[in-house]
Formats: structure tokens, C-alpha cells, sequence
């Protein structure tokens, strides 16, 4: 049995898809008779889109991922979809007016016109493989794009069997997608490496139809059949390690082979552990299965040195939802003795600790992905994140001590939030543009299909709809949208847009002052000396001197509250410690940036100086600086 599976726009162009390669070993392994290949359907899209226009890498991230709330990158092939060019044009231009620049909005209709032409030459692409079986995968902004080439495939050549799958083919979705397109003859829904093969042999007639876990199909009278999908995930020796045979090669010979540095996509995990316990409210990216499943430390680590010694990629994203804690003194390790110089990028929780953040930047973590998400404790209570805004202001200056790049984002519109959550963080922000700024300015949150904002209309949101991208782009009833959406429009909560507006504006600026900001601190045992170059501090130097300040700055290293602070320095400093002192200190420091004060606790926000720094500092210490010092050039 020959298997073609596509990768259609908008996948990212840097990664290879990892379902595809997954289920490519699937069938070659595991389907008696059965071979599969790989259509990089996405970069053929790049060369046959920048043959006819000025797109660029910016364009094709934007598509990607950047719209992914406006549904900018579905809409442009919704045209295919419909065979129509103009298909829901003066609905979208006018509701994305004001959402789109004038340069965007004539790029996205442009493709939106040509995508039918695009779609026309990739299913005779598909066509000429002769297939007996083509599968899609749909994630994220693929959708329309995976539907139309699945039409025109099947008007091309009835014969193909169609299958879509993927996580925009997960529980309700998928039977969506089967009920309402019938050139999809069938959809896979849950873990493709049990069910994809299981469709083949029964297409074989080696098995039921009936028989496939979370598999759509047509009984003879042609209702869509929906099976009960598995309740038991797939275990972590089974989860297959992917075969990118054939990607290096097609971006080589592509014209976006100077766009983008190809990356590995890894899977050491599936399902959250913190999620098991804590479903943070707004999350629905573990879809149906949140079990956490690892693989083994030493078969992941042979995985990823053999993926790299094969493809000669040293570059590897990791897709877990979130660290398996036993990695950091199992697999970790291993990848250092190694000797690979491996770049990576982890999905983490914020409240991991220096010691653990060094150990993931020496096997080669250069992004991590803490989930912060907010630096209100508050807040974040409302999300059932189990961390304080201090802690994850920790993270970030523990990760820029340990040379990580901690990528995150700011979220608001949670019921129960107050403005004073949100401008009590605003006002310290300044103290902070020395760390790694959010990504963006803060977002409104959006409702999640599988998360427990959607799964319990008793946590605040009971008038979902499905968001209005859907509604530009696809002709279905509301009730088959629904069941087709991920992403839900709902009444706004939270706070308004006058303290968004705050937030956002210190975000800003804590982004264009980033690079040049440093607030670092060296210990000499005796004094603590630090040195800043912030825009809204007017010093430079400050030695901290007496017992007691330098004690506390050292305490502060971890969140405290002022009374566990006073408690412990009375340990060390005796009753020369005092409560009255302790709030004068921090009064005076969080006057100079050098605390972040969140939720009653306090903590110090302050980088270790390193190399060069430290050099410098050392210069600048002389017996009769003062505590406050003018910068000495």
C-alpha cells in the first residue's frame, strides 16, 4: 500500500512535521506491504508563491503562527475551499480592517486569490505520487489548506483514499470535519501511531472498521460513524522516533533555504504532570489525553544523538507540554558528558530552581518556555498556576543568570481579577527591563476547546461562541462550528482597557529598553556591590555594607515574606534585625529597583556579575565610594 502524507501551509517551514514522521515510521514499520512518503507541501508553497509575488519569511511567519487568533492563514485558502475567489472577502476586509495594516490586509487577499491556483497545482502533485491512501495533517492554521487539497485530490482522482488527522482532528473536531467535508473518506483522531496503521490494515481487510480506536468513518448507507476514541494513552516506549527522510533535502534544493536554520523536532513526553493535578483554567493544549508519559532517559537520550548524528542538526526543538523533572538528573547529564553542542528549546515550570536552569543551559537549552504567563500572584491563583508573581520573576533572573533566553507572555481577562492586580505589577515593571521582556504586550485571553474554562461554564464562561475567524471562513451551521472550533469568543472579563492600556504601555517600553538595561550584583563577602543601567533609576553604583542589608540581600535570593525575612536574619544578625528596619530596607531598595514586591513576599531581581562584568565591577570598588555612587565613566 502506497501512503502519501502531506504537510500543507501553514506548517512551519524550520521544522519538519513530527506527526508525519512519526507515522511515517508507523507505516514502513508496522503496515505488512505498507510504504510511506513524505509531501512537504508547505515549502513547495514557498516556491511556487514567491515565483508570482514579493512574499517573504515575514509573510510566511505571519501566516503561520503571528495570526493564528485573527485566523488569517485559514481564511486565505477558505477561497480553495469554496471554489470561490472572492469567498467571504467584504466580511473579512471590513472586520479586519482595523486589525491589519494596508500592506497586510492587500497581501492576504492577494493569496487569498491565488490559493486556488495553488491548491490546483499541489493536488496534481499529489495525484502523479499515486497513491493509494493521502493523509493530512491539520494543526493550527492548516486547516482550510488540508481541506481544499483533500477536494481537489478527490476530484482529480476519486480512487485516493483521503484522511485527515491531527490535533484540529481532536475529539469533537474530528467528527466535525468528517460530518460536514465528505471528500475526507476518513479522520483519525488521538494517537496516530495506533489508529493510522489500524485504518490501513482494515482498508486491507485485515480489521473492522469498527475496531479503530477514535476513527471516523462512513457505514454503507454513508452517515458518518464516529468510534469511541481509546481511553488508554499510548505508553512512552511506544511513541516511535520520527524518520525526516526527505525534509533536509527538499529545503535545500528550496528558495527559502536561506530563510530559515533547519531545527529537529523531538518528543521526550506527552500529557503534563502538573496538569493532572492543576489544569491551569485557560489551557486546552494537551487535548484529550493530559496523562504524562516519558520515555525513557536513556532511549531519549540515544533518540536525540541519533536524530542529530543522522540529519548532521545540532538545532532541536522539544515539543513536551513540560519538563519530566527526572530528566534534569538523568538525560541532562548524559547530554552533557556527551559532547554534542546541542541548542534546544524546553517547555518548563517557572518554579525551577538556579541549580536546575544551569544544568538545562549546560546540555544546551537556549530557550525555555516557563508558562508565566503573569506576575500577580493573585492572578495566577485565578489560573491554578501553583506559582507567585515573585517566583516567576525569579525565573527570569535565574535564567538570565544562567544564559537562558526565558520566552513568555503576559495574560489578562480572568474572572475575578481587579485593576489592582495589575497596576501593583505595572509600577515595578522598571525594575525589570534587565530581564527578559514578555514576547508581546499582554493578551486578553482566549477560551480553549479542553480547557477547563470550556470543559466548566461555572468558572466564569458560559457564553461561548465559536470565535469569528471561524465564521469569516467556513459556510457551516453554528451548532457544526461549534464542534469544529478550538478557539472561543466569549463576553470579556477581568479588567478593563484603561489598565490593560497601563500594562501594555510599561511593556513597551520594558521592550525597547531591554538591550541596553543590566542590573547586576557582585558578593565580596563583606559587601554586596551593585551595578545599574536602567532608564528609570538616576544611579549607578550602590554598595550595600551593614550586616543586616547584606544578610537580607542574600535572603532575598528566594521569595520571602517580610516576616520569614525578619525571622531568619534575627537567626544570623541577632536583634539588630528589626521589623521597622527590614520595611525601611526594602522601601529604600524597591525606590531603586532592587526588589520586586508581589502578593506579601519580596524578592531580589538583581543578575550575578560574570566575565567581563565582573572585571568592571571590580574596578569601580574604592575604599571611599559611597553607598550611592555617580557613574565614573
Amino acid at each position: 500500500m502506497r501512503v502519501l502524507l502531506v504537510n500543507m501551509p501553514w506548517a512551519p517551514i524550520d521544522l519538519p512535521s513530527l506527526a508525519l514522521g512519526i507515522l511515517k515510521r508507523s507505516v514502513d514499520e508496522h503496515v505488512p506491504g505498507g510504504a510511506a512518503e513524505v509531501l512537504h507541501a508547505d515549502i513547495d508553497f514557498v516556491d511556487w508563491i514567491t515565483q508570482r509575488t514579493d512574499f517573504s519569511l515575514t509573510d510566511y511567519g505571519y501566516y503561520s503562527l503571528a495570526s493564528y487568533f485573527l485566523g488569517c492563514g485559514d481564511w486565505v485558502f477558505s477561497s480553495a475551499l469554496y471554489d470561490n475567489r472572492r469567498w467571504r472577502l467584504a466580511e473579512f476586509t471590513t472586520s479586519m480592517n482595523d486589525r491589519l495594516s494596508s500592506a497586510r490586509m492587500r497581501m492576504t487577499t492577494q493569496l487569498h486569490e491565488m490559493a486556488p491556483d495553488f491548491i490546483e497545482h499541489i493536488a496534481e502533485r499529489i495525484v502523479a505520487h499515486d497513491p493509494d491512501v493521502v493523509g493530512f495533517t491539520s494543526t493550527f492554521q492548516q486547516n482550510t489548506a488540508a481541506l481544499a487539497a483533500a477536494k481537489y485530490v478527490k476530484r482529480l482522482a476519486p480512487g485516493i483514499v483521503t484522511v485527515m488527522g491531527g490535533a484540529n482532528c481532536d475529539g469533537k473536531q474530528g467528527e466535525a470535519v468528517h460530518r460536514n467535508f465528505p471528500f475526507v473518506d476518513y479522520v483519525v483522531r488521538g494517537e496516530g501511531e495506533e489508529s493510522f496503521p489500524g485504518l490501513l490494515k482494515s482498508l486491507d481487510g485485515e480489521r473492522d472498521f469498527t475496531e479503530v480506536p477514535g476513527l471516523c468513518w462512513r457505514d454503507q448507507s454513508g452517515t458518518s460513524v464516529a468510534n469511541p476514541m481509546s481511553t488508554t494513552p499510548l505508553p512512552p516506549a511506544a511513541i516511535l522516533s520520527p524518520d525526516y527522510s526527505g525534509y533536509f533535502e527538499r529545503l535545500t534544493a528550496s528558495s527559502a533555504r536561506g530563510w530559515v536554520e533547519p531545527k529537529l523536532v523531538v518528543e521526550g513526553a506527552r500529557g503534563c504532570w502538573w496538569g493532572e493535578k492543576h489544569h491551569c483554567t485557560f489551557c486546552g493544549l494537551n487535548g484529550s489525553f493530559m496523562q504524562f508519559r516519558s520515555k525513557d532517559p536513556s532511549s531519549f537520550f540515544e533518540e536525540i544523538v541519533g536524530l542529530a548524528r543522522t540529519y548532521r542538526v545540532l538545532d532541536m526543538y522539544v515539543v513536551d507540554n513540560i519538563l519530566d523533572m527526572g530528566y534534569v538528573t538523568s538525560l541532562l547529564p548524559r547530554i552533557v558528558e556527551s559532547g554534542f553542542d546541542l541548542r534546544m528549546h524546553y517547555e518548563i515550570k517557572s518554579n525551577m530552581r538556579r541549580g536546575q536552569l544551569q544544568t538545562l543551559a549546560d546540555a544546551g537549552l537556549i530557550y525555555v518556555q516557563p508558562g508565566i504567563e503573569s506576575l500577580s500572584s493573585r492572578v495566577l491563583g485565578l489560573m491554578d498556576k501553583g506559582v507567585t508573581g515573585c517566583q516567576n520573576v525569579r525565573m527570569m533572573r535565574d535564567g538570565a543568570t544562567a544564559g537562558l533566553s526565558v520566552v513568555w507572555n503576559y495574560l489578562h481577562g480572568f474572572p475575578g481579577e481587579a485593576p489592582e492586580d495589575y497596576d501593583e505589577v505595572t509600577c515595578q515593571l522598571p525594575a525589570l527591563e534587565h530581564l527578559n521582556p514578555p514576547v508581546e504586550e499582554s493578551a486578553r485571553i482566549a477560551i480553549e476547546r479542553f480547557s477547563p474554562y470550556f470543559n466548566n461554564p461555572g468558572l466564569g464562561f458560559s457564553e461561548l461562541r465559536p470565535a469569528e475567524p471561524y465564521r469569516l471562513t467556513y459556510d457551516l451551521p453554528e451548532a457544526e462550528m461549534f464542534d469544529l472550533a478550538y478557539v472561543f469568543d466569549v463576553p470579556p472579563r477581568g479588567v478593563g482597557n484603561e489598565v490593560v492600556e497601563r500594562l501594555n504601555s510599561a511593556i513597551r517600553q520594558w521592550k525597547q529598553s531591554y538591550a541596553h538595561s543590566r542590573l547586576t550584583y557582585c558578593d565580596l563577602e563583606d559587601r554586596i556591590l551593585l551595578v545599574s543601567r536602567r532608564r528609570a533609576f538616576d544611579w549607578h553604583v550602590l554598595e550595600l555594607t551593614e550586616p543586616v542589608e547584606v544578610s537580607l540581600f542574600r535572603l532575598l535570593d528566594q521569595p520571602h515574606t517580610v516576616a520569614a525575612a525578619v525571622r531568619k536574619l534575627r537567626e544570623t544578625n541577632g536583634d539588630g534585625a528589626d521589623q521597622s528596619q527590614v520595611q525601611e530596607l526594602l522601601r529604600g531598595w524597591r525606590e531603586r529597583g532592587l526588589v520586586f514586591e508581589n502578593g506579601g513576599q519580596v524578592v531580589q531581581v538583581a543578575v550575578p556579575a560574570v566575565n567581563e562584568e565582573l572585571l568592571r565591577m571590580h574596578a569601580l570598588r574604592r575604599p571611599s565610594a559611597d553607598k550611592l555612587a555617580p557613574a565614573t565613566g
